[in-house]
């Protein structure tokens, strides 16, 4: 459904990633991990078409997409939450959801995409005329995640979702992405909650220094000595 082909990548003169590699299979929650600084959001910036790819290649949906516009992968179904929310705070939260189907195809069942958010985010319901600036920060990060879904991705990437949230709303957040997957949405997880994201994941690439380092199954890098003493603290 993905594969991502040995891309390099620079911020102007400096490369910052070397030949990554990485793939995603229908119906799979895959993680990429990693330290600050390591690439991780420069890896899914190139993904979903934010940033250029200097080398390599990037297939989504048998299709090559390396030079195609950010804007038509969103059309072809691959939309990036990205880290920090990015909501627009002085529009509504009904606002901001319909901001995420502007397209013709998910503007078509946009009452019924946003029903299916609701069931996710409640509190979103109940918050659907306040600004998306008076939202605490979880709600902030559900309104983000909802705005994603009103796209109709088939595949999702998430973007630090946990980033400086409560342990009860990452909980909360962590099963909403389970369930968003058993729906037929395909994710790729940037975090660095890596013991949480792990255990939900069918499989994970750990990024160190623009490299992948390690791949494999969630459960199998969970018990990594190097990904335990370096990740987890073990």
């Amino acid at each position: 459904m993905l594969r991502v082909n040995d891309i390099d990548v620079s911020y102007g003169q400096v490369q910052i990633l070397r030949k990554v590699s990485l793939d995603i299979q229908a119906k799979e929650i895959v993680s990429l991990l990693g330290s600050n600084g390591a690439g991780k959001t420069t890896t899914v910036s190139a993904v979903s078409g934010i940033l250029p790819v200097n080398q390599g290649q990037v297939v989504f949906m048998d299709r090559d997409i390396t030079k195609v516009e950010s804007y038509d992968r969103v059309e072809m179904g691959l939309v990036q939450v990205p880290e920090g929310r990015k909501i627009f705070p002085t529009l509504t939260v009904m606002e901001n959801l319909e901001m995420g189907s502007y397209l013709k195809g998910p503007k078509a069942l946009r009452q019924e995409t946003m029903a299916f958010v609701f069931t996710l985010f409640p509190v979103l319901e109940k918050r659907k005329k306040q600004s998306g600036g008076t939202l605490s920060g979880g709600e902030q990060q559900m309104l983000a995640i909802g705005r994603g879904l009103m796209a109709k991705p088939k595949l999702l990437i998430l973007d630090e979702p946990s980033l400086g949230l409560a342990p009860i709303v990452v909980d909360e957040i962590f099963s909403v992405i389970e369930r968003i997957n058993k729906e037929g949405v395909m994710l790729l997880l940037v975090e660095q909650n890596v013991s949480q994201t792990l255990g939900i994941s069918t499989r994970g690439f750990v990024l160190e220094q623009g490299r992948i380092a390690i791949s494999g199954k969630g459960s199998d890098l969970l018990a990594n000595p190097h990904v335990k003493k370096v990740y987890l603290g073990l």
